[in-house]
């Protein structure tokens, strides 16, 4: 079923439903803001939900990782870190530092030397490949994985994303503070921004949305994080995406206390690939663009994908979420990407 146009579409719902259209996927939500005016499409091939679709709860997979950053900002700002802590002390009491530790702010911003995934994570997680990989390995084995590892290369001087990265920040952060990492997330970034849907894990409310293999038909199980929270655990509601993509466009919004974070989070910490073009925040990808800096970070799980982005230029913030799980060629990704990039 395509997107259904409002009576009164303008040429900007027009776009957004033809996205949807476009999508192919069993639900779909583009949700767009310009400079504060919202405008959201719904819609997919399976029969609506319950629920309609924009309140529903959606996976965002390593989407997550920006309200990770942005969490490290805020307790940088606070006082509480500098980020240069090497995280093997705040996870390995009285270990040796070594010469060249990891910190966090390596962690955050895939300069750590992790690679991808953890050594033993695929054997482990075989026999739960298509149900919940992530979910059969917890916390204490990201933890103690990383306190074996024996980099290959020194920190900070090559960016290879990982998951496992992040998630070994999570703990670090979480042991910092001595704050549980969901509790740690909601008490300093979600409620201040004001985000009530946005949880780390499915429950039997029915607000959570339910994912699709690639054949748009096979329902997978809700997504459970294990150790990897940090990294990819977040889900929630299209409008509360919007709500966090505002605040990236005004800091001075939602709560003074994330102000200095909500502005860190957009400046430039990383530059790579032929002619540095490749440009990093500690929460964004950040290509150029000829009106100015455009941030976007997308994420998928076994059932769900996400993209989030935002234009300062053109006071542009777009949240897209479907339940499908990411295929070659997959036109929901391009379809977001080319909707963030217009004038």
């Amino acid at each position: 079923m395509a997107a259904r146009p409002a009576p009164d579409d303008g040429p900007l719902g027009v776009r957004l439903a033809d996205a949807v259209t476009a999508a192919d996927a069993p639900d779909v939500v583009f949700a767009l803001s310009r400079y504060g005016r919202r405008t959201v499409r719904s819609g997919g091939t399976a029969p609506p939900p319950p629920l309609s679709r924009e309140d529903l709860r959606y996976e965002i997979g390593s989407a997550a990782k920006t309200f990770t950053g942005l969490l490290l900002a805020r307790l940088i700002h606070s006082g509480l870190l500098s980020g240069g802590e090497p995280a093997v002390t705040l996870l390995g009491r009285g270990r040796p530092t070594g010469a060249d530790p990891v910190t966090l702010a390596h962690l955050i911003t895939h300069t750590s030397g992790l690679p991808a995934l953890p050594p033993g994570f695929f054997l482990r997680a075989l026999p739960a490949w298509h149900t919940n990989p992530y979910g059969r390995f917890p916390a204490a084995r990201v933890v103690d994985a990383f306190l074996r590892h024996r980099p290959r290369h020194r920190p900070g001087t090559r960016w290879r994303y990982s998951n496992y990265g992040v998630a070994v920040l999570g703990h670090a952060l979480a042991a910092a503070t001595g704050t549980p990492w969901e509790d740690l997330l909601t008490d300093q970034v979600l409620h201040p921004i004001g985000l009530h849907g946005t949880t780390l894990r499915a429950d039997d409310s029915g607000f959570d949305a339910l994912g699709h293999g690639k054949d748009d038909r096979s329902p997978v199980p809700a997504f459970d994080a294990g150790g990897f929270q940090a990294a990819g655990a977040v889900r929630a509601t299209p409008h509360d995406l919007l709500t966090f993509l505002e605040a990236h466009l005004d800091p001075t919004g939602p709560s003074p206390q994330l102000t200095a974070a909500l502005r860190e989070v957009r400046r430039p910490v990383l530059r790579r690939g032929i002619g540095h073009r490749h440009v990093h925040t500690t929460a964004w990808f950040c290509p150029p663009t000829d009106g100015g800096p455009m941030y976007f970070h997308s994420g998928a799980t076994l059932g769900q994908q996400a993209f989030l982005g935002f234009r300062p230029d053109t006071g542009t913030a777009l949240a897209a979420v479907c339940t499908r799980r990411f295929r070659a060629h997959d036109p929901f990704l391009a379809g977001a990407y080319a909707l963030l990039t217009e004038e």
